[in-house]
């Protein structure tokens, strides 16, 4: 999965809960708005792309010989784990919830990601301590070739699409676009 279906069905899968559950506002609000009243939506975009933020660099350019891999460490349950520990830590003791709404995010990403079939790297370091390694050499080429003919690649990029569109759109005939830039509202 890419940028537009990770950020895009994250976004949508949030306001859909945060649409279900009982607004704490007016009634016919906008499930995006009910969402923002929960979590600054913006921490719930980067934590939907932060394992890739994280392993893309670091296994695919800075350790490449070593690693060579886009999915290592925050592709793995452990890190999961820890921020989403962290983030609880953080909500008792300061009742702030970005780093939970981060960790969100990045569950959104795993669970997208389908990490479950690579159990090596989800239960890192239960089952070893060494990653998978991959060609990163035709990495972006093997990307843009999927991208065009693997429907469990287009498929999640158009709906992803669709969703932020559809922010977009909330967010622009709403007035809100500068209240989502400043504080991540809609």
């Amino acid at each position: 999965m890419l940028l537009f279906g990770h950020t895009g069905i994250t976004l949508g899968a949030a306001a859909l809960v945060a649409g279900v559950v009982k607004s704490r506002g007016v009634s016919g609000q906008s499930w995006f708005v009910r969402l923002s009243q929960y979590m600054d939506i913006r921490l719930l975009l980067v934590g939907s792309l932060l394992p890739d933020i994280i392993d893309k660099p670091v296994g695919q350019l800075f350790f490449r010989e070593a690693l060579s891999s886009g999915r290592i460490y925050a592709h793995t349950l452990l890190f999961l784990v820890v921020v989403a520990a962290a983030g609880l830590f953080l909500f008792k003791r300061c009742r702030q919830v970005w780093l939970l709404t981060l960790a969100a995010g990045s569950l959104m990403h795993h669970i997208l990601d389908a990490m479950w079939s690579s159990p090596a790297v989800l239960l890192w370091p239960l089952l070893g301590f060494e990653f998978s390694r991959i060609n990163v050499d035709l990495w972006l080429s093997n990307m843009w070739h999927v991208l065009f003919n693997e429907p469990s690649v287009y498929v999640p990029e158009i709906i992803g699409l669709a969703v932020l569109a559809w922010y977009g759109v909330t967010l622009v005939r709403g007035k809100r676009v500068g209240a989502f830039v400043r504080y991540g509202k809609a």
